[in-house]
């Protein structure tokens, strides 16, 4: 009888000891919280490497305001990180020979909204036939950066140069030298932009519009096409294609869905930032699809045109975008995803020198779904 008790204690210890998760093995910041990019193994180093330059490779810090500050005290913060974000995406992108081929020139058109929205258009000189075009939605969160920028500019040309259409729009921001404008005012822009490159298809060469975008670009790539459906004007888009799309708003909760919040927080992208950034687009705890395309339901999603869902391996945002493409899947649409190992947010088309051929292939990618529809 004894012998019988001191198994079952033996057991009970056994069972307690193995059900004790092993954090080590996790990984990021869910292994090691004081993991930051510069020594997480799965980070590619000659990224790192550049990053380190600006500490960029350290943990990205808390914001100074939280959710609670006014929308004022939010539009300035981040009115402030624009300028900076600019001037290290511009060290990144000099010393870079100009992209040959091309044609270039801007065209003014009026917006839903009655604003004036400026479009860069990139196309490939003396095309002889009609070819897909890409609606390129630029990132910053919906609240930062431009598409005259020297990446934007730069993505726009190499697309177009491996035989699209480009056209880029300078959407409306919630905040720096664009804002103050928060929701729906940038999707509007973007929606008007659409139009107009539907109506000008002939003039422009394009056979068939696909649209396009990162991050904040990402978003409203997918909200753009929400809305389209929304709109009745679901015939305007032939393919989307979302790079690590910010669509979740799952930014301020202390308890969320997505690993990749934690496993990656502070890795280019501070998390608590977001959340600031994601209240002032359209305030706490928003569920309306069209801000937020995560919240889209099967109703909102069944009859979409193709998509691909393309995310960052060490990106907090990763989980977000693989669980939309989840819904596209199972709302019946035509998708499809990729994850960019060893890459943090939107750094498979950042990066042009440090990591060239991956560069390029997202470049490829993006023209062989459209080339593919």
């Amino acid at each position: 009888m004894k012998k019988i008790s001191f198994l079952i204690s033996l057991f009970f210890i056994l069972s307690c000891s193995t059900s004790v998760k092993d954090t080590s093995t996790l990984p990021g910041r869910l292994g090691d919280s004081e993991m930051s990019l510069k020594n997480d193994p799965r980070a590619i180093p000659a990224v790192t490497k550049v990053m380190s330059q600006y500490g960029l490779d350290e943990l990205a810090p808390d914001p100074p305001l939280s959710m609670e500050a006014t929308q004022k005290e939010k539009v300035d913060y981040m009115t402030s990180l624009e300028p900076v974000y600019e001037e290290i995406f511009k060290s990144w992108y000099s010393d870079l020979e100009e992209v040959k081929g091309l044609e270039r020139h801007t065209k003014v058109i009026d917006g839903v909204d009655g604003n004036k929205i400026t479009l860069y258009i990139h196309k490939p000189k003396n095309l002889e036939s009609s070819v897909p075009g890409i609606l390129h939605i630029h990132g910053g969160g919906m609240s930062i950066m431009k598409a005259r920028n020297a990446n934007y500019k730069r993505w726009r040309d190499d697309l177009a140069a491996t035989g699209l259409v480009v056209v880029g729009v300078e959407f409306r921001n919630v905040a720096g030298e664009l804002g103050s404008h928060p929701f729906p005012a940038g999707l509007n822009d973007c929606s008007s932009a659409l139009q107009w490159m539907f109506d000008n298809k002939e003039k422009l060469g394009v056979s068939k519009i696909i649209v396009s975008g990162e991050s904040g670009g990402g978003n409203l790539t997918l909200a753009t096409t929400l809305k389209a459906k929304k709109d009745e004007k679901l015939f305007q888009i032939d393919g989307v294609y979302a790079q690590c799309p910010y669509i979740s708003n799952e930014y301020h909760q202390s308890i969320n869905n997505l690993t990749s919040l934690k496993e990656n927080d502070g890795y280019f992208l501070n998390v608590k930032d977001m959340a600031v950034m994601a209240t002032a687009y359209d305030g706490v705890d928003s569920t309306n699809p069209l801000a937020w395309p995560l919240f889209a339901t099967s109703e909102d999603l069944t009859g979409l045109p193709p998509h691909v869902i393309s995310v960052n391996e060490l990106d907090p945002l990763r989980d977000e975008g693989l669980l939309y493409y989840k819904k596209l899947l199972s709302s019946g649409v035509d998708a499809s995803s990729i994850t960019i190992n060893g890459t943090v947010h939107a750094g498979d088309m950042i990066f042009i020198n440090a990591t060239p051929k991956i560069y390029r292939s997202s470049l490829m990618h993006i023209n062989n779904f459209a080339n593919s529809l």
